[in-house]
Order: C-alpha cells, then sequence, then structure tokens
C-alpha cells in the first residue's frame, strides 16, 4: 500500500486547486516545469522519431511543455492511476491517456518512458517494483525524478542518489543522475545496455 490514500490525496488536492500544478501537488509551476526541463534535457534532441509514455502524466502537463516548445514526440501515451485527471488529459493532450496501475497492470511499450513525481507517495518496495515496470516496458531508457533527502517522512517517499544507482545495477541499467537544480530533487536515467 502507498504511504498514503492515494485517492482521497490526489482528490483532494484537485478539489482544492483544481487543474493545476497544485492540484497534482506540485509547489508551484515554477518547479513543475524545472523538473520537466531536466526530463526533456534527458531524452533525445529529436523527439519526433520516438514514442514516449508518461507515468502518472496527471493533466498532461509535461506534453503540454514538450508542444508549447514545438517538440512533440511521434506518439505520446500517459498513463495515470486516476480517473478524474486521464479524462483531463485526454481533452487537454488528445493523445492516448490510459487508467493504469503500473505496479499490477500491463505496460504499453515505448521507446522512452518518463516519470515525473508519481513515486513521492509509494513504500519503498513500490518504488521498486514501478521501476522495474517501467524499464521493462522501455525500449530505450526510463527517466525519472524522486525527491532527495532521509526516508523519515510518514508521507513521502525520499532517495539518496546511491541508493537508486543500486537498482540500475540491479536491473542491469546504465544509469546517470542529475542532480543540484533542486535541493531536495534528483533525476535519474536508466538507459538498456546494447545487447
Amino acid at each position: 500500500m502507498p504511504r498514503v490514500d492515494t485517492d482521497d490525496f490526489y482528490r483532494t488536492a484537485l478539489a482544492e486547486h483544481g487543474e493545476t500544478a497544485q492540484g497534482v501537488h506540485w509547489n508551484s509551476t515554477a518547479s513543475q516545469q524545472l523538473r520537466f526541463q531536466i526530463l526533456r534535457q534527458l531524452l533525445p534532441t529529436d523527439l519526433g522519431s520516438f514514442t514516449l509514455v508518461d507515468v502518472g502524466c496527471g493533466f498532461g502537463d509535461f506534453y503540454c511543455y514538450l508542444e508549447q516548445r514545438g517538440e512533440p514526440p511521434r506518439k505520446y501515451i500517459g498513463l495515470d492511476i486516476m480517473e478524474p485527471m486521464v479524462a483531463t488529459a485526454r481533452v487537454r493532450t488528445g493523445c492516448d491517456i490510459f487508467v493504469r496501475d503500473v505496479l499490477t497492470d500491463s505496460l504499453p511499450e515505448a521507446d522512452y518512458y518518463v516519470c515525473s513525481g508519481a513515486m513521492n507517495t509509494l513504500t519503498r518496495k513500490e518504488t521498486r517494483l514501478f521501476i522495474k515496470h517501467c524499464f521493462a516496458a522501455a525500449r530505450s531508457a526510463f527517466i525519472f525524478n524522486l525527491l532527495k533527502g532521509r526516508n523519515t517522512s510518514f508521507t513521502y517517499n525520499f532517495y539518496q542518489p546511491i541508493e537508486v544507482v543500486h537498482i540500475a545495477h540491479e536491473l542491469g541499467a546504465e544509469c546517470r543522475i542529475e542532480e543540484g537544480y533542486m535541493s531536495e530533487d534528483f533525476t535519474a536515467i536508466f538507459v538498456k545496455k546494447p545487447e
């Protein structure tokens, strides 16, 4: 089980803040955009040739971010566990957006998987499983961010970058960590090794 009731956690934020960054539990639009900028830097230069799955897509904000930059992927698929967010994301993006639980449901194959924030309320066991499933479904790489710090919160899931490097080694992935853009955040890319 997640550290919090995910349904209540997000429905409460949605009811209070609407279709905003705060409505998906980001502190601000600026912090959400900064995380998106780091995800984008780790993706290929020309996204127009690739399929991209956005896990925990919320309202489809990452797709909108890419579209505003004139860089939409060849195909974008959004996945989220919250039906109200999925419904909004379908309208906002015009893309394929599906209700999926990454821990238990089958995932579509794609060139790249990204995740911004969706693991922040999971347990450590769930986080490892989430990463494993997304990495397995990605043909090239899985890029994700996590909260950086000591794992002492009852609500949020904090990691140290070295712990994520160990997970990468267990999965046979090449790993790169980006940090320093925010004090309590880091981004990892797990790349498939050539066979």
